[in-house]
């Protein structure tokens, strides 16, 4: 698809189960080999903005927790430890191939005031003139809204929010799933990848399934309602596996990956 091939503002939602292994313990050769090819685009001239979840199973780690905390004020103080963290790794690593990333933590306030999210579009749009990568992610140490799941809900719909405020060409939620399947893959085998979505059905809304792993919270649910906010918004969004980050120079190329779903206009 040739508005695909030619897009220039991407945003790159990364789940948890993306940046760690099955302990809960960061995949740093997994995130190394991410960054790489997110540099690698950038380098074609595309300007690349990241929404990273992660933060309290990277505190988690960071702590040496047995288990991730349930009382909030520790599920806080393992996203404070979880950021430094993340940041730490992949400023390292974006370091390597020549890019700066700047750290952007969101809270809904800052969304709904006119005043603080013009002021919020404002930073974007300096940081992508000053050439960075911005990794976002919402600030839960003085907001439990995402960790309760109350307003962002998670890091797919605040992905959704991102691409809207910083006008993206195109959103890409990297998930533990290939795509959108007529099935839940992991109770039918047969189950089939949907390649393209032109409308959100009431059919396709019911093949949906709850969140994929332990680690991950945002389900298929979930990424359908971010779907559906980013195609009203004219903004198209593919949900693809993030195990193999190879796959996303397969999207600029114009190759079927994962499951694309068309914006608004596109099928009205």
């Amino acid at each position: 698809m040739e508005d695909i091939k030619n897009v220039h503002r991407i945003v790159v939602k990364i789940g948890t189960s993306t940046l760690t292994h099955d302990s809960g313990r960061m995949n740093l050769k997994h995130i190394s080999a991410l960054v790489r090819v997110l540099s690698d685009i950038k380098n074609e001239g595309r300007e690349v903005i990241i929404v990273s979840s992660g933060a309290i199973a990277a505190g988690v780690a960071k702590l040496k927790l047995p288990e991730r905390p349930k009382e909030m004020r520790q599920k806080q103080a393992a996203a404070a430890v979880g950021q430094c963290e993340l940041m730490h790794i992949y400023d390292n690593l974006f370091e390597e191939y020549g890019h700066t990333v700047a750290q952007v933590l969101l809270t809904k306030d800052d969304i709904d005031s006119p005043e603080r999210r013009q002021n919020v579009i404002n930073t974007f749009e300096s940081l992508l003139e000053y050439g960075t990568i911005p990794i976002v992610n919402e600030n839960d140490t003085v907001s439990v809204d995402e960790i309760m799941e109350l307003t962002f809900g998670e890091n797919d719909t605040l992905s959704v929010i991102v691409a809207k405020i910083c006008s993206a060409d195109l959103l890409i939620i990297l998930s533990d799933i290939d795509g959108l399947f007529d099935e839940d893959p992991r109770e039918n085998p047969n189950a089939r990848l949907i390649p393209v979505v032109y409308e959100l059905t009431d059919r396709i809304r019911n093949s949906a399934s709850g969140a994929g792993t332990e680690r991950g919270k945002g389900g298929m649910v979930t990424k359908l309602k971010a779907a559906d906010e980013a195609a009203k918004s004219g903004i198209p969004m593919i949900i693809t596996n993030g195990s193999n980050p190879e796959l996303l120079y397969g999207i600029f190329n114009n190759e079927s990956v994962g499951t694309l779903f068309l914006p608004a206009p596109l099928y009205q």
